[in-house]
């Protein structure tokens, strides 16, 4: 079988630190509350723009509900956010391999885990039961979080499944690992708000 490379992405323009790109998720969401939303670098001059590559400065590890859209919460553009989207924003083998490359490979220095409210795919954990191969091989990523908070009410879960999967992130990955440590990627868990379009940043990253 071929082997091949993956390609590391080098541009002009320098990436912010992970404080920087935290603070512009804060402030594109405040945006998005508060119905005042720039709605910048989505037209066909920024397609052009982005033809020759890519330099998104976060990763968004974000759940495939429909009404949790990262770039339009975050008030971003293209090319601004690398997202994985998946049921329960569960790190498993795909959603770690994404991430991968665009921290060995982009060098983006900050990976958020958005949970959200009332997520389906955690309340499906707290139920239990048969769900088949594939849902139960998935929910089985959200087991430790429904354990740790038996009785407790879905958004709960939630919140503690988001901070789990940061363990899971440097556990599973020697490339997330070793960035945290020398290269000053950050890794923080967030919990979005059906309600308001709030984002709300569990205080200190990398738990």
């Amino acid at each position: 079988m071929a082997s091949f490379t993956l390609p590391t992405v080098s541009f002009t323009l320098s990436m912010p630190t992970a404080d920087v790109a935290l603070s512009r998720l804060t402030a594109g969401n405040a945006r998005f509350v508060s119905d005042q939303t720039l709605a910048e670098g989505r037209d066909q001059s920024r397609r052009a723009e982005l033809v020759g590559g890519q330099q998104p400065w976060a990763i968004v590890l974000s759940c495939a509900d429909s009404r949790v859209a990262p770039e339009i919460a975050f008030d971003t553009g293209l090319g601004e956010l690398f997202v994985i989207r998946v049921a329960g924003n569960v790190a498993n083998t795909s959603s770690i391999a994404s991430i991968e490359y665009a921290v060995a490979h982009i060098g983006t220095p900050l990976i958020v885990v958005l949970g959200h409210q009332s997520c389906g795919a955690v309340g499906a954990a707290i139920a239990g039961g048969d769900n088949g191969h594939n849902l139960n091989h998935l929910l089985a990523h959200l087991e430790p979080a429904r354990a740790a908070n038996e009785g407790a009410a879905v958004d709960v879960v939630v919140r503690d499944n988001a901070a789990r999967q940061i363990g899971e992130l440097s556990a599973r990955s020697a490339i997330i690992r070793d960035a945290v440590a020398g290269k000053g990627l950050q890794i923080v868990s967030a919990f979005y708000s059906l309600a308001d379009g709030s984002v709300t940043f569990a205080s200190g990253g990398n738990s």
